[in-house]
C-alpha cells in the first residue's frame, strides 16, 4: 500500500503546482500585449504608380516587416478594400499631398498605428469605418465580449453536470446558445450602446459563439470527464483568450500566436462579431467556419460520450399473479 501523504506535503505541492501555473499564464497574458506592434499588417497605397511605390518604399524602409502593401488605383477602391476588410487601412496619394484612410472600428489599436506611421508624411488621417458613438474609444467591445466567453463557458460546465441525458444536453445547449445570443445582443447593442449594426445578425453571431464554447465544454466533459473540462479551460478561455486579439489585432501579436487565436473560439467569435456589427459581414466568414466546426464537433462529441449520463433502470416485471387452485 502506498503511503498516504501528509497534509504539509499536499500543501507544498499545491503551492508548487500552482506557481509553476502562474509562470506559465503571467508570459502567456503580457507577452503578447507588452509586444504589439505590426507584423505583416495588410494596408494600401493608392494613387499614380510611381508615387504609390515610393511611399510604399519608405515604409518598408522604415518599418521593416511591418506592413503588407498592396498598390491600389484610387482611394475609392482603397475605402472599398478596408470595407470589404481586405486591408486596415493605407495612404492615398493626391495632387495636394498624402491622406491616411483607417478603419478605427476594425481596432482602435491598429488605426493609431496607421496614423503613427502616416505621421512622418504630415498626412492628415480619415477614419472610414468608425467606433460607434457609444463606444468612442472602442473599449467597450472588448470589454463587454469576455463576460460572453466567460458564461458560455459556465454554462457547458454545468450542462455536463446537471445534465445527465444525451438530447437533453444537446437541447439545453442549442436552447442556450438562442438566448444567450439574443439576450447578449440585446445587453450590449440597447442597454450599454457598444455595439452597431443589425440586432437579429449581431445576436446570430453571438449565439454561434456561444454554442461553440458551451458545446465544446459539455462535449469534452461528455468524453474526458473532468479532465476534458480542465482541457477545455484550457484551451477555449486561458490560452484562447490571451491570443484572441480583441481590442486589437491578429497581426499585432507575435507570430504564430496571433494566427493561432483565431482558430480559438474568442479571437473567431470576436472577429466574427466585429465583422457583422461594423463591415456588413465582410472578413467574417472564416471566423464563423471555424465557429460552426467548433459547435458541431462539441456536440457529436455529447452525442458520442458516456461521461456523467444517468444509468437507465431496467423495467420491472409485474410479478405473476397465482392462478386460484381448484376446489375439487
Amino acid at each position: 500500500m502506498h503511503a498516504q501523504r501528509s497534509p504539509l506535503t499536499i500543501g507544498l505541492l499545491v503551492a508548487v503546482v500552482v506557481v509553476a501555473l502562474q509562470a506559465l499564464l503571467v508570459p502567456l497574458f503580457a507577452g503578447p500585449a507588452a509586444h504589439l506592434a505590426p507584423r505583416d499588417l495588410p494596408i494600401a497605397v493608392a494613387g499614380p504608380p510611381p508615387a504609390t511605390q515610393a511611399i510604399a518604399d519608405r515604409l518598408a524602409a522604415d518599418h521593416p516587416g511591418a506592413f503588407a502593401i498592396d498598390q491600389v488605383a484610387t482611394g475609392a477602391a482603397l475605402d472599398e478594400a478596408i470595407r470589404d476588410r481586405a486591408v486596415y487601412g493605407g495612404i492615398v496619394v493626391t495632387p495636394t499631398g498624402a491622406e491616411v484612410h483607417v478603419a478605427s472600428a476594425a481596432g482602435p489599436a491598429v488605426s493609431t498605428l496607421l496614423s503613427q506611421a502616416g505621421a512622418g508624411l504630415n498626412a492628415p488621417v480619415r477614419d472610414i469605418v468608425g467606433v460607434h458613438s457609444g463606444d468612442p474609444r472602442g473599449t467597450g467591445f472588448g470589454a463587454g465580449f469576455l463576460p460572453l466567453a466567460i458564461t458560455a463557458l459556465l454554462a457547458g460546465v454545468l450542462i455536463f453536470f446537471a445534465v445527465p441525458r444525451r438530447r437533453a444536453r444537446i437541447t439545453a445547449l442549442l436552447t442556450f446558445g438562442v438566448l444567450a445570443g439574443f439576450g447578449g445582443g440585446a445587453v450590449l447593442q440597447y442597454w450599454l450602446d457598444v455595439l452597431p449594426g443589425d440586432y437579429l445578425a449581431n445576436a446570430g453571431a453571438l449565439a454561434l459563439f456561444a454554442v461553440a464554447v458551451a458545446a465544446t465544454m459539455t462535449g469534452l466533459g461528455a468524453v474526458l470527464d473532468r479532465a476534458g473540462l480542465a482541457l477545455g479551460a484550457l484551451i477555449v478561455f486561458l490560452v484562447g483568450n490571451a491570443l484572441s486579439a480583441v481590442s486589437s489585432a491578429p497581426e499585432l501579436l507575435p507570430q504564430p500566436w496571433g494566427a493561432v487565436g483565431q482558430w480559438l473560439p474568442i479571437g473567431s467569435g470576436a472577429t466574427l462579431l466585429r465583422s457583422v456589427a461594423y463591415f456588413d459581414g465582410h472578413g467574417g466568414a472564416t471566423a464563423a467556419l471555424i465557429l460552426a466546426t467548433y459547435a458541431m464537433a462539441g456536440v457529436l462529441l455529447v452525442a458520442v460520450g458516456r461521461r456523467g449520463l444517468a444509468e437507465r433502470s431496467e423495467p420491472v416485471a409485474p410479478a405473476a399473479t397465482p392462478e386460484p387452485a381448484l376446489v375439487g
